[in-house]
């Protein structure tokens, strides 16, 4: 086990380095002056010179990364080109946002999306599974931006009009100032996501249990007399667990490097917003340092659903 886990760490590791380098090389040769960004245009050739200087971006680009990764593995990513802030200080203040409405909505849609796909599949062609499969297509055919909207139209702006407050039309609250102003900030961000996703996680599951259920074992714990919540929960379900985890850790993984759509349907000052503003101010810091966020989550999910295997297939082991 020990290493198994260290060969998929050296393997993450790996991969975090050859998309810094990636990324890097592909930001440095992007049109645009940072010193003209920073001094404005009418900035003269000598101050435009020793901001180069001073951001190191005179140097060749080899250095440059090499300084780059250097600092990275510190922590260190730099600052940025608009607000002459650390990056990692900004990153570090926005993930709170972001954490809180993937927590909170994998939880939901992992609650929705889960019994509907085994109800589904317990009774396959029942009025059940219409019910589950009609929930199904309609959450798949419904954007993300498209629910947001509809759900500040009908359950804040309609109330509104009428004198009354059910919930707020955005913004995020720091957990430790007050629990639950900030759930109650969260409660239709966190369903409009788990609403779309829930739709996945419905299908998945009810592929996975239909063919699950026409397994020989099933057949097997069914004649030697077990009810069949013990026969679905503790036989079936144990061996459809493993997709399950392996899209629940890449799905929570891509969402922490930022929920994009939801973040500025609702204005939650998260990564995926901070990710918007950067691209528009063409802030290559934050970019780079977002992306590499990203791939560190990605990575990270891997190792953890690869570790969750050994735990749920017995084979693995």
């Amino acid at each position: 086990m020990i290493r198994f886990l260290a060969r998929r760490i050296a393997f993450g590791a790996g991969v975090l380095l050859v998309l810094s380098a990636f990324v890097f090389f592909l930001f440095f040769v992007a049109p645009g002056d940072p010193a003209r960004m920073i001094a404005g245009d009418k900035a003269t050739e000598a101050q435009l010179a020793m901001i180069r200087k001073n951001l190191g971006v005179d140097r060749p680009v080899i250095v440059q990364y090499g300084t780059f990764l250097t600092r990275a593995l510190t922590g260190d990513l730099g600052f940025s080109y608009r607000n002459q802030q650390p990056v990692a200080q900004i990153i570090v203040r926005r993930i709170p946002a972001t954490l809180s409405l993937v927590a909170g909505a994998a939880l939901l849609w992992l609650a929705i999306g889960v019994p509907i796909g085994i109800m589904s599949a317990r009774y396959p062609g029942s009025l059940r599974d219409r019910i589950g499969q009609a929930f199904i297509l309609v959450g798949l055919s419904f954007p993300t931006f498209v629910l947001g909207m509809m759900s500040l139209y009908l359950l804040y702006f309609l109330p509104k009009q009428a004198g009354l407050t059910l919930f707020p039309p955005g913004g995020y609250k720091a957990l430790t100032g007050n629990p639950a102003l900030w759930a109650w900030h969260l409660v239709l961000p966190w369903s409009t996501l788990a609403l779309t996703m829930a739709a996945v996680y419905a299908r998945l599951t009810r592929g996975q249990m239909l063919d699950v259920m026409g397994e020989d074992y099933i057949r097997t714990a069914r004649a030697k007399g077990l009810s069949e919540r013990r026969v679905v929960w503790k036989h079936g379900m144990r061996a459809a667990l493993t997709p399950l985890v392996t899209q629940l850790g890449a799905d929570i993984a891509l969402m922490l490097g930022g929920v994009i759509v939801i973040e500025q349907v609702y204005g939650l000052q998260g990564v995926g917003a901070l990710a918007v503003q950067a691209v528009t101010n063409q802030d290559r810091p934050i970019i780079i340092g977002v992306v590499l966020l990203g791939g560190l989550f990605i990575v990270a999910a891997n190792i953890i659903v690869d570790l969750l295997y050994v735990l749920l297939d017995p084979r693995v082991r």
